[in-house]
């Protein structure tokens, strides 16, 4: 498993720590093993399919490089199985990550997580990114927001522009071109970067307006 995992990062032109692949093989693991229970995910976790290693481990890794900073305040919005939180934490271990999912047991599973892999500053919120947005403790704290989106509404963006500080980002991962149709006066499309050619997937990013 972690030479399938390193051959396919190298593949995508990466060259990966050994500590570092021994952790994603980790949370693969743990995230092959509760899917069993759990819908977390309908890619092709059970044998390890290059899909699967390709959109849940390195499409973060390749993500990782337009994080603004070692140590940025990240939210991931409907985290689910892990994807890309985790994998952005593990590849920049500084940054502090609040995973957001309304769903008990993928909370459950994300939690476990944490705990399996003592990941600092990593925090997880059983509940819908709305009901996040009553905490003005909150509001403009964020570096970066991180979210796997079909498509993302007016709406959504208006909301989650209120946790991020003036020029912060939002990383929309995907796999259609105007995932951020929808843009509003105060989150502007600033960069579309494709990620795996293979999969048709690319980033989207977006920034606040600063005052």
């Amino acid at each position: 498993m972690r030479e399938k995992v390193a051959r396919r990062a190298s593949k995508a032109g990466l060259t990966l720590p050994d500590a570092l692949v021994e952790r994603l093989e980790a949370y693969f693991q743990l995230l092959r093993k509760w899917n069993r229970r759990v819908s977390l995910t309908s890619l092709p976790v059970e044998d390890a399919g290059d899909e699967a290693i390709d959109r849940l481990l390195v499409e973060p890794l390749l993500a990782a490089r337009f994080l603004p900073g070692p140590a940025a305040k990240a939210i991931d919005i409907g985290s689910g199985g892990g994807s890309p939180a985790i994998p952005l934490k593990l590849a920049a271990p500084g940054i502090s990550m609040r995973m957001v999912e309304s769903k008990t047991r993928k909370a459950a599973f994300l939690r476990e997580v944490v705990r399996a892999l003592s990941l600092s500053d990593t925090v997880v919120d059983a509940l819908r990114f709305e009901e996040l947005l009553v905490r003005p403790a909150l509001h403009e704290t964020a570096d970066v927001i991180t979210m796997r989106a079909v498509k993302v509404e007016g709406r959504t963006l208006a909301g989650l522009q209120f946790f991020l500080k003036p020029g912060g980002l939002l990383l929309l991962f995907g796999t259609r071109s105007g995932l951020a149709d929808a843009a509003t006066p105060q989150l502007i499309p600033v960069a579309t970067h494709p990620l795996l050619k293979q999969w048709g997937s690319q980033l989207e990013v977006l920034r606040k307006a600063s005052l």
